[in-house]
C-alpha cells in the first residue's frame, strides 16, 4: 500500500529552529522526524510514501540518497505553489499516480497507531473516507468529530470554539481514502481536506473514524518537539528508543546530563543540561545550567537558559540569563543574538 505524507509547511511554530533545517528533518532522538514517521508507516505495511512538499527536496534527497527510508521508498512530489491539505494531497497523489485506497499522513505527528488497523476499518465499513481520531483534554485546537455507533461521523468541525465541540474526539492526522476522494478535490486549486472535502465526504455519509488511545504527538511546536524527543528517550513509545548522548557528541565527565538528548557532534562542557534536547553542533560552555530548552547555537560560560529555543545563529551570552524566550526572535527576521 502506498502513502502520501503532507511535509509542505513553513514550519512556522518551530521558528527559529526551521529557519535552516526543513520540519520533518528535525531530529526526534537522533533520527529525523520524517525517518520516525516512515519506519512507523513501513512497520504497518506501507511500501512507498510520496511526501508532498511546499518548497525543495533537496535536503531529503540528500538525507536519503537511494530513494528509499527505513527499507521503504520515497518519491517526491513539489508543489508549484501552496495548495493546502487537500489540494497537496490531489496533486502528491496524482505525481505518484495512485488509485487505488491510499494512506495519508501529516508529517508533524508521531504516534505508535497501527496503520494495518485503520486499513482493515475502513474497508469492513465500505468507508470512502477514515479518520484516525485521539481523545484530547482540550479539542477547540483541532478538528473535532461527532460519531454514530457504527463509527460514521455526523459533524466535521474544524477548531470549534471553547466549549462547543461536539466530542473530545480530535481528528489525529492520519487518514485512508478511495481514490474517489480525490475527485472531490479540485486540481491545482487550494482547498482544505478537513474544511472542505471531509464535510462533503460526510454529507454523503461515506466518512469514517476509528478513535484509538495509542501515542499520539504533534510535534509542530517547541514545547511538543521537546516532549517527542523525551518521550523516545524515556521509552514511551511501544518501538522507539533513543540513547540520551549520540556517538559523535563531546560531554565532559564532569558535565550533569539529566533527562535530555544531546544531539551529533554537540559539545557539553562541565555544565548542567535537564530536561533538554540539545540538537547536532550545539554548544554549551564551562558552568552553564540549562533546563526545559532546545537548543542549536552556543550558551556561553555561567549562562543560565531555562524553557527557550536557541536556533542554529542564537547565542546566549557568558553569564547571561535568558528564560522563556526564542533567539533570534523569529518575528524579527534578525539573525543575531
Amino acid at each position: 500500500m502506498r502513502a502520501v505524507v503532507l511535509v509542505g509547511g513553513f514550519g512556522t511554530r518551530l521558528r527559529p529552529l526551521t529557519s535552516t533545517i526543513p520540519k520533518p528533518m528535525l531530529p526526534v532522538g537522533h533520527l529525523p522526524i520524517i525517518e520516525r514517521l516512515v519506519t512507523s508507516l513501513g512497520r504497518s505495511g506501507i511500501t512507498e510514501v510520496t511526501l508532498a512538499l511546499g518548497f525543495k527536496p533537496e535536503p531529503f534527497v540528500q538525507a536519503f540518497p537511494d530513494g528509499t527510508c527505513a527499507g521503504v521508498a520515497m518519491r517526491y512530489a513539489v508543489e508549484p505553489e501552496p495548495l493546502d491539505t487537500a489540494g497537496a494531497i490531489r496533486f502528491a497523489a496524482d505525481a505518484a499516480g495512485i488509485d487505488e485506497t491510499f494512506v495519508v499522513v501529516n508529517g508533524d505527528i508521531l504516534t505508535d497507531l497501527d496503520v494495518s488497523q485503520l486499513v482493515h476499518f475502513h474497508r469492513a465499513h465500505a468507508a470512502e473516507a477514515t479518520i484516525h481520531l485521539i481523545a484530547v483534554p482540550d479539542p477547540s485546537a483541532f478538528g473535532v468529530v461527532a460519531l454514530d455507533d457504527d463509527g460514521r461521523v455526523l459533524r466535521f468541525v474544524e477548531k470549534p470554539a471553547p466549549g462547543t465541540a461536539p466530542s473530545n474526539l480530535i481528528n489525529a492526522g492520519t487518514y485512508v481514502l478511495e481514490p474517489s476522494v480525490l475527485q472531490r478535490i479540485p486540481t491545482g486549486q487550494k482547498v482544505s481536506i478537513e474544511r472542505a472535502t471531509f464535510p462533503l465526504v460526510a454529507g454523503d455519509g461515506g466518512l469514517f473514524a476509528m478513535a484509538t488511545d495509542d501515542y499520539w504527538i504533534d510535534t509542530g511546536r517547541p514545547e511538543l518537539y521537546l516532549q517527542a524527543n523525551l518521550d523516545v528517550l524515556a521509552a514511551t513509545r511501544a518501538h522507539d528508543r533513543c540513547q540520551p548522548v549520540h556517538e559523535t557528541a563531546t560531554v565532559h565527565p564532569q558535565a550533569v546530563v539529566e533527562r535530555s538528548v544531546v544531539g551529533a557532534h554537540a559539545q557539553v562542557a562541565d555544565a548542567t543540561i535537564t530536561g533538554s534536547v540539545l540538537l547536532p553542533g550545539a554548544v554549551v560552555e564551562s558552568g552553564a545550567v540549562v533546563t526545559d530548552s532546545v537548543l542549536m547555537g552556543r550558551v556561553g560560560a555561567g549562562a543560565v537558559v531555562h524553557n527557550c529555543v536557541l536556533g542554529a545563529d542564537g547565542v546566549v551570552a557568558p553569564g547571561e540569563h535568558l528564560r522563556d524566550q526564542r533567539r533570534p526572535d523569529p518575528n524579527s527576521g534578525s539573525t543575531g543574538t
